[in-house]
C-alpha cells in the first residue's frame, strides 16, 4: 500500500525564498521516495511550494482545507484531491487520519497548533506515526528547548526525544523520509 506523508508548514507569502526551496524540495523528495503527499490545501506560500514539488515528481496530493481559508489561503486547484472541512479541527483530524508520516517544516500559528496536535495524540498513544520536525537555522530551537524542559521538570507524559525527531537540516530531513520510506 502506498504511503503518504503531511506536511506542516506556512501558507506566508513574502517569506525569503530559501524557505519556499526547502518545501519545494521536501515534496520532491516525499515524491521520489514513493509516497503520496498530504498537506493543508493552500496554493500560498510554503504549502503551495511543498504540493508543487510533490506534484512535479509525480506523487497524488491531497489537500485539506476549511472552508473558511479556501479564499483567503487560496486552494490550490491543480492538486489530485482536496477535503474541505468545516473546522481547523476537523482539518487536523482529517490529515492525521490520510497520513502514515509527519513532517513540520518552518511555520507560524497554525503549523505550530498541528505540531502540538499531532505530538499531545503521540504522547496519549493515540497517534503512533512517526514525527519529524525540520529545525532548519535553528528556526524551532526555542520551541525544542521549551518542550526538553517541560520533560525534564515532569510535565510530559513521555520523553520528547522519544515523540518526534528532529532534523537541522534540510539534507537530514531528506534521508529521514527516504528511510521512512524505503
Amino acid at each position: 500500500m502506498k504511503k503518504s506523508v503531511c506536511v506542516f508548514c506556512s501558507a506566508s507569502d513574502g517569506l525569503d525564498s530559501g524557505y519556499y526551496e526547502l518545501a519545494a524540495r521536501i515534496g520532491r523528495c516525499i515524491a521520489n521516495s514513493g509516497a503520496d503527499l498530504v498537506y493543508g490545501g493552500s496554493h500560498s506560500g510554503m504549502m503551495g511550494a511543498v504540493a508543487d514539488g510533490a506534484l512535479e515528481r509525480g506523487a497524488e496530493v491531497t489537500g485539506v482545507i476549511p472552508d473558511f481559508l479556501t479564499g483567503k489561503e487560496k486552494a490550490h486547484e491543480n492538486i489530485t484531491r482536496l477535503h474541505v472541512t468545516q473546522t481547523m479541527h476537523e482539518r487536523q483530524m482529517t490529515m492525521g487520519k490520510l497520513a502514515d508520516y509527519f513532517v513540520i517544516l518552518p511555520g507560524g500559528l497554525g503549523t505550530m497548533a498541528e505540531f502540538f496536535e499531532v505530538i499531545t495524540w503521540r504522547t496519549l498513544g493515540i497517534l503512533e506515526k512517526p514525527i519529524l520536525l525540520v529545525n532548519v537555522d535553528d528556526f524551532w530551537l526555542s520551541l525544542i528547548d521549551m518542550i526538553n524542559k517541560c520533560g525534564d521538570l515532569g510535565f510530559l507524559h513521555k520523553d520528547a526525544d522519544t515523540i518526534f525527531d528532529v532534523a537541522q537540516n534540510l539534507e537530514q530531513a531528506e534521508l529521514k523520509i527516504q528511510n521512512w520510506l524505503s
